[in-house]
């Protein structure tokens, strides 16, 4: 469906998912087995779910630190193992007992004060991760980073200054980096290319230009994936909406929800959108009813591939 400018629009009225989650983030697709895992970064949760089998398969671990993005890693089965952004840094987590193990962290002097945000694994095996001010630590300052990890080195600090860095992620032939610093309302693109020495093998990043600007709205971009005819997917906190931004920074279509605090979303089988939301405290009505729930929509678009993190080298 389109509007009378050609927008396309989707409109969801109702949740997938009724979480109430305090802030749910970094959903993340497992095609092999048709599940779908999601954060909740408050109440430092990661929960998983079988599109299979429903809302009633919702399975939960709990943490004593915040879990806030989730990744791959080459050679291991997700169902068993996987790569987080934990609150000092990149560790590895074992989904049977629930305890993961730090291989890297951020070694920032601010360390109590700071907490790791979201992320995303490069086409060379590389980890991007931000970095912002902790919950309980007053109001969010200009302290936060942007790191690469790898298995052979310590973290790269590839920007400072940062607010609330946010979603990291490539183009489908992996040669443009996307970056969304949410509080200065911009999605920041670089050339990226793979083949450099670079940064430990990581790549070079040349050529930093505006991607898009969030001029209207009183939102914030937050959380965004890349589908594979290189349109961003973008949430807008604040906003009740996901936008769709072609390849050449336009806005080509929108997908409303229902309750204010969109936050991330993810590609799942089936050309479906599923849609990560916070709780909206302030709101009224439905968009509080319905904060913190996950929404999901036919879209008609797949996402790009995923990269694994290169743990053993």
């Amino acid at each position: 469906m389109a509007d009378s400018q050609g927008l396309q629009q989707w409109h969801v009225s109702a949740p997938y998912l009724e979480t109430h989650c305090s802030l749910g983030e970094g959903p993340y697709y497992e095609p092999a087995t048709n599940t779908l895992r999601f954060v909740d970064i408050i109440k430092k949760r990661l929960h998983t779910v079988s599109l299979s089998e429903g809302a009633s398969s919702l399975k939960t671990l709990q943490f004593d630190e915040a879990i806030t993005v989730t990744a791959d890693i080459d050679g291991r089965d997700p169902q068993e193992t996987l790569l987080v952004g934990a609150k000092q840094g990149m560790a590895v987590l074992d989904r049977k007992t629930g305890k993961y193990e730090y291989v890297t962290k951020f070694g920032d002097e601010k360390a109590e004060r700071i907490r790791s945000n979201d992320g995303v694994v490069d086409p060379n095996g590389g980890f991007w991760l931000g970095t912002m001010t902790d919950f309980g630590q007053g109001p969010f300052q200009p302290e936060g980073s942007l790191y690469r990890f790898t298995h052979t080195a310590p973290a790269t600090r590839t920007r400072s200054g940062l607010t609330i860095p946010n979603s990291v992620g490539f183009s489908p032939d992996g040669r443009t980096m996307y970056f969304t610093h949410s509080t200065a309302r911009e999605v920041v693109a670089w050339d990226y290319d793979p083949t450099a020495a670079a940064g430990g093998g990581g790549g070079s990043l040349t050529n930093e230009r505006i991607f898009y600007r969030h001029a209207s709205g009183s939102g914030e971009p937050d959380g965004f994936r890349v589908d594979t005819e290189g349109n961003l997917w973008h949430a807008v906190y604040g906003e009740g909406r996901v936008l769709k931004i072609s390849p050449s920074g336009e806005v080509v279509g929108e997908v409303k929800i229902p309750t204010r605090n969109a936050t991330c979303c993810e590609f799942v089988g089936g050309g479906d959108l599923v849609i990560t939301t916070a709780a909206d405290e302030e709101g009224e009505g439905e968009s509080k009813r319905l904060g913190g729930c996950v929404f999901r929509v036919t879209v008609g678009a797949e996402g790009t591939r995923r990269y694994a993190f290169k743990l053993d080298g």
